[in-house]
């Protein structure tokens, strides 16, 4: 099994293409299929976030909850500089309040599930955004109805209904790192507890492709046939991608973060919570249809962003000895 696991920790990248390839040409050929792929992107991701939270020691946990440094600059980008690049880029949609209330919700909301993931893969301190999650989960519900009204009015807020993300917090983030702290206590009395983290932890890569498939293969065909009106949206998307990255490699230097914190910085201020915010959209009016299909808009940009950020980010935050 061991060597299974390594070849495909070596090509995971290439194998995360396949499955957006693979969930593209599926959702687009069978457009049925698309309500059952919708109703397995929670479990499938709650089941990629226990992997991920079973392979972060909570010990490292507790001390990099720790870390003011690095939690107080992960907040200030997300909470302070990303709402008002979100408010000048939101700026050529404004005329369309369905575009604007989409991409609104997805860009001011901070990813607090796959993020981790990528971090990782990229040697991101995944450890440390692990500990940041709860926070960014809880300011961006706090939050996200004061931006909304500054950015599209108090007839925008009415329409959000906090309860997606609650339900998001509890189950992607609350019952996977139960289950993991569980698991993690077992693991160092019986082995029975060994094997299932081995077993686990050798299936990250293959849930990290399904959460991909899945999500992809769920609302292809959707986006496909309101492409004419989402393309709009898809150039804020990429230059996000690109300030955030800037944005992060100079807060990262100017805070004297290490290494490791400064590609987790990165990735946080990059990558949205569009995964938690789907169902939040979802439920808007149909007068406003167009608003999910611009978060999942925005999930198709961001993936695609993560492959490239995952080989970008590392050659960009050498450590000082390399």
């Amino acid at each position: 099994m061991g060597a299974v696991v390594g070849w495909l920790e070596r090509r995971q990248v290439p194998l995360y293409i396949v499955a957006i390839v693979l969930g593209a040409v599926i959702g687009a050929a069978a457009p049925s299929v698309a309500p059952s792929l919708t109703v397995s992107i929670n479990p499938v991701l709650g089941l990629l976030l226990f992997a991920t939270f079973l392979g972060v020691p909570l010990t490292q946990v507790g001390k990099a909850f720790k870390d003011v440094r690095f939690l107080g600059t992960v907040l200030i980008v997300n909470f302070v500089v990303v709402p008002l690049v979100v408010w000048g880029l939101s700026r050529f949609v404004a005329s369309d309040r369905a575009l604007l209330v989409g991409v609104l919700l997805v860009l001011l909301a901070p990813c607090v599930d796959y993020v981790i993931v990528f971090t990782g893969i990229a040697g991101g301190a995944k450890e440390r955004l692990l500990a940041a999650a709860p926070l960014l989960m809880l300011l961006q519900i706090v939050l996200l109805p004061l931006f909304l009204l500054l950015s599209a009015g108090s007839a925008a807020v009415s329409l959000i209904d906090v309860g997606p993300f609650v339900e998001a917090f509890l189950f992607l983030i609350v019952v996977p790192l139960i289950a993991a702290a569980l698991v993690q206590a077992a693991a160092k009395k019986y082995r029975a507890g060994v094997v299932i983290e081995n077993v686990i932890q050798g299936l990250m890569v293959p849930l990290m492709m399904a959460t991909l498939a899945v999500v992809i293969g769920s609302q292809i065909s959707a986006v496909g046939s309101r492409i004419g009106q989402l393309l709009t949206v898809v150039p804020l998307y990429v230059v996000f991608l690109l300030v955030m990255l800037a944005v992060g490699l100079l807060a990262g230097r100017v805070t004297k973060l290490d290494v490791p914190a400064q590609r987790a910085l990165i990735f946080s201020a990059s990558t949205r919570n569009s995964l938690v915010v789907l169902p939040l959209a979802l439920s808007l009016p149909a007068a406003l249809d167009l608003a999910p299909l611009a978060v999942v808009t925005q999930t198709l940009v961001e993936l695609v962003g993560m492959i490239v950020f995952v080989r970008l980010v590392p050659r960009l935050t050498p450590h000082r000895n390399q």
